[in-house]
């Protein structure tokens, strides 16, 4: 049997659920599918996906569209949601250099480097 690629993502994004998440604390917008626009605040960012705050219930399933200062919007889909805080998994996943390159423009500018 032959897998599609949704499968594959599906596959590596739960096996990535283990990938290293780094904690930090970045100011960001999220949108919910059908919602306005709000600031939240990044808990942990990996690879494969983020915890970021979120006061009102975001179902599992639910597309949500992050947008970090100077990178264009990340698809992902909720996968929980409990007592404000909102996990999300990418669509696609980002790369190493795409993870370190925000970490390290958020660090630099917070005097971390």
């Amino acid at each position: 049997m032959v897998s599609t690629g949704k499968e594959r993502y599906a596959t590596a994004a739960q096996e990535d659920r283990s990938a290293l998440r780094r904690r930090i604390s970045i100011p960001a917008n999220l949108r919910p599918a059908g919602a306005e626009s709000y600031q939240t605040a990044l808990c942990d960012l990996s690879i494969a996906g983020f915890c970021a705050t979120a006061i009102n219930p975001v179902h599992p399933g639910t597309i949500c569209w992050l947008t970090l200062p100077g990178l264009e919007s990340l698809r992902a889909k909720a996968v929980w949601w409990d007592n404000s805080l909102i996990g999300c998994a990418f669509e696609q996943l980002l790369t190493s250099a795409e993870l370190a390159n925000v970490l390290a423009k958020w660090d630099a500018r917070s005097g971390e480097a």
